[in-house]
């Protein structure tokens, strides 16, 4: 129950990513900054929290070992994860790109044969290749179904080109978000906690966040002062302590591929924090009765998927080695 209500609490400040972005967007500001100022401010607050924790040398040596692996897996799950993000924000209100993203949910389950899932029994701890949670991904078609009705509602008012880059980046950072995430969670083995593989993958992730800012300096020029603020506020609450709340609840189930999969099922509820924040402070249109259903079926999808998850069977294929 910890790590859902973890999971909970990081999808509420994770959906402040949604309304800033696209607050930024509509004021002008262009996706390079909003998604490069965000990592590059992230770091001297968890710098801070590591350091204030004493925890800063294991995560370096941590880093030392392997710097390909850091380097590779943070701009997985980091800088194809949020720069897609970004973009997609100026072709769709911020509620609308947090329902697409749920997708993550199909592609989370997807990817688990990608991984090796640590069992207990009896005979002591043995290493299996990771499932794909048919039962949960069945009740996943649940959240497509809702996604598909909330974006039948966006398609009446944009063009066919707007729609296509509003979704396709959605769908390439869910992949790339649970995917460096496990990644790393694979290659820390338990030796590092969530501030420490937060701060971690985020400078690990750096260059491509300066080389993207220096590529916006030519192209775009340079961001303002009101996208320069809420950049700290994204940095702040979706990039530490979203991020933070994220990694510890994935941290709890590691190894348990279908737990972890319901942990990542409770970011849908970022669709409805998303809109009532967008309806609170940026004063969009109320959503449809077809968008609501939509909205209905992503939050009932997230639970049956929650709930299936949890039933594991306890027929698992042979055994892959011995941890």
């Amino acid at each position: 129950m910890r790590p859902i209500l973890l999971g909970i609490f990081a999808a509420f400040f994770f959906s402040v990513t949604f309304v800033l972005n696209r607050s930024m967007e509509l004021s002008g500001g262009s996706w390079i900054w909003s998604a490069s100022l965000r990592f590059i401010f992230m770091v001297p607050f968890l710098l801070i929290i590591v350091l204030a924790r004493r925890n800063l040398l294991p995560l370096l040596k941590a880093m030392k070992e392997q710097p390909r692996s850091w380097l590779l897996w943070s701009f997985v799950g980091f800088g194809l994860f949020y720069a897609p993000i970004c973009f997609a924000a100026a072709y769709s209100p911020g509620w609308l790109v947090a329902g697409t993203w749920q997708i993550t949910i199909i592609s989370g389950s997807l990817l688990a044969p990608a991984f090796i899932e640590t069992i207990q029994t009896k005979n002591g701890p043995i290493k299996i290749r990771g499932e794909i949670p048919y039962r949960g991904l069945m009740m996943s078609v649940v959240i497509l179904v809702g996604i598909v009705l909330m974006q039948i509602e966006n398609t009446s008012h944009i063009s066919f080109g707007a729609l296509f880059l509003g979704i396709i980046p959605v769908i390439i950072a869910s992949f790339a978000y649970p995917l460096g995430n496990r990644k790393m969670m694979e290659i820390g083995k338990g030796r590092l906690d969530a501030y420490q593989r937060a701060l971690g993958m985020t400078l690990a992730s750096l260059p491509f966040w300066f080389l993207l800012a220096f590529y916006g300096v030519f192209t775009v020029g340079l961001p303002g002062s009101d996208q320069v603020m809420q950049a700290v506020l994204v940095a702040i609450c979706s990039g530490v302590i979203a991020t933070a709340l994220f990694f510890k609840a994935t941290d709890l189930v590691r190894g348990d591929m279908q737990k972890l999969a319901s942990v990542e099922a409770t970011q849908s509820m970022e669709v409805l924090f998303a809109l009532a924040l967008e309806l609170i402070f940026l004063s969009i249109n109320f959503p449809t009765l077809l968008s609501w259903t939509g909205i209905f079926l992503v939050i009932l999808g997230m639970i049956l998927h929650s709930y299936a998850s949890q039933k594991r069977t306890v027929n698992r294929k042979q055994p892959v080695g011995i941890s």
